[in-house]
């Protein structure tokens, strides 16, 4: 075998390969010895099949099957040999002649490829024990146990026919359709749709309209969308609504006590609110948690520069922007809709995909420095996990990971990403800082690429 390496720029590696005619004739005969032994040809006692006859009716396909055989070991035994660490899966490219493809198969020629494919980078990684990071925590007293109680009981709600007008609270159940300059507008029609007046739930001037409307009344509303108007189509446009009532009905919400608590699946409400002050609880501290990593990964993507893998950015956009384009077909909206165009939006996910790489590359770093590893049984207990988010389909999700590697793969990811994340905040400086639990849950406008997975 010959190598030469033909770039070495960067990231970026390529090889040149040659292997003689001779040591694939040699790997072609070995191959026709073994099927000697394994066919059944007429006329040909077993293992007695004449060598030139073996060639004669196989020699095409165990070529073949020794020139891939030949190309993937020593394709590995260039990078082991070198010490590369590939990115990703090399890219092999032979010979597009014909003709000179034919005389290798035939064994007239020495077969020639190319192995190209980038490395990943040395990462430097900062002083993990520098780091300083603010965790928030949110004491859950009284106030916060009274709201979510009255959430709750807001949200088993019930309500029954009326005659009278509808007031501030009832539920208005209508029929409507929404027309611009005469003419309806995608989404604007909707049969049986229920109102509940006074809860903001359409646009400005719509339930205002439904005050004091009876069963079997018909009226047009006039509204005007919002300037800022998700649908850029309709933002700033004025509409018309004609509305037919179908029903009115009260609100009636149920005693807080032990009936009621029972009803959602607690013996008393002192239970209740034992209940609700532990997830409240776990709901404080996982929206902490998810801050406080959210942090710890900008300050690892802030730290960390090196020149990253072109092949991980464009397979992780592609991702990215598979996933951007199916959720908006699926939700019947465009670029437009959005307030940005298919140009800036394309740059913002490249931006993203690269932080994801990035972040990759310097979790799987600490990882691998560290010896952070997971477990057969973490990884059980989040298949486990996963099939519980789909009832009645356990079994089916469970054979389908099984079945499939990759997807089971894919599992490790989030466990080894917080794994690193846990040992980094080990070694890092937690201070606490105590919030109302608005404070905990504003949007504080930071991208979404929590993700750090590449």
């Amino acid at each position: 075998m010959e190598i030469t390496e033909a770039t070495s720029d960067g990231l970026k590696r390529e090889f040149k390969v040659k292997i003689g005619a001779g040591e694939l004739e040699k790997r072609v005969k070995a191959r026709l010895d073994e099927l000697k032994t394994q066919v059944n040809l007429k006329g040909f006692r077993p293992g007695k099949v004449p060598l030139n006859h073996l060639r004669k009716i196989y020699g095409r396909s165990v070529m073949a099957e020794v020139l891939e055989k030949t190309i993937s070991e020593n394709t590995q035994k260039v990078i082991a040999d070198r010490k590369e660490r590939p990115a990703l899966e090399p890219d092999i490219a032979v010979t597009e002649d014909k003709d000179e493809m034919e005389k290798v198969i035939a064994g007239n020629a020495d077969l020639a490829y190319t192995i190209s494919f980038e490395v990943l980078p040395e990462i430097e990684i900062t002083d993990l024990a520098k780091l300083k990071f603010e965790k928030l925590k949110v004491d859950v007293g009284e106030e916060e146990i009274e709201k979510g109680l009255k959430s709750i009981h807001e949200d088993a709600v019930t309500y029954a026919r009326k005659d009278g007008k509808a007031e501030d609270g009832d539920q208005v159940t209508i029929d409507y359709t929404g027309k611009i300059d005469g003419k309806a507008f995608d989404g604007g029609s909707a049969e049986d749709a229920p109102v509940v007046l006074g809860k903001g739930q359409f646009i400005p001037g719509f339930e205002d309209g439904l005050a004091g409307v009876k069963a079997g009344d018909k009226k047009i509303i006039d509204c005007k969308f919002p300037d800022e108007y998700l649908a850029k189509k309709l933002a700033g446009k004025n509409a018309k609504f004609d509305v037919t009532v179908k029903q009115v009905a009260a609100p009636e919400l149920a005693e807080i006590d032990d009936e009621f608590a029972k009803k959602i699946g607690f013996e008393t409400v002192a239970a209740l609110r034992e209940g609700l002050e532990a997830k409240l609880k776990e709901d404080f501290e996982a929206a902490s948690r998810t801050k406080l990593k959210r942090s710890l990964l900008d300050r690892l993507d802030e730290s960390h520069k090196f020149e990253l893998p072109s092949s991980l950015i464009e397979r992780e956009f592609e991702s990215i922007w598979q996933q951007v384009n199916s959720e908006l077909e699926k939700a019947g909206r465009s670029f437009e809709d959005e307030g940005t165009t298919e140009d800036k939006a394309r740059k913002e996910y490249e931006k993203l995909a690269e932080r994801r790489v990035r972040l990759g590359l310097v979790l799987s770093e600490i990882g691998e420095k560290n010896a952070i590893k997971i477990s057969d049984e973490e990884v059980s207990q989040a298949l486990v996990e996963r099939a519980q988010q789909f009832p009645g389909q356990e079994r089916e999700v469970y054979e389908y990971y099984k079945k499939n590697p990759e997807a089971l793969a894919e599992l490790r990811v989030p466990i080894f990403e917080n794994k690193v994340v846990d040992y980094v905040l080990e070694l890092a400086t937690v201070s606490e800082k105590k919030v109302s639990a608005k404070e905990l849950f504003e949007d504080d406008g930071e991208d979404d690429g929590e993700d750090a997975s590449a």
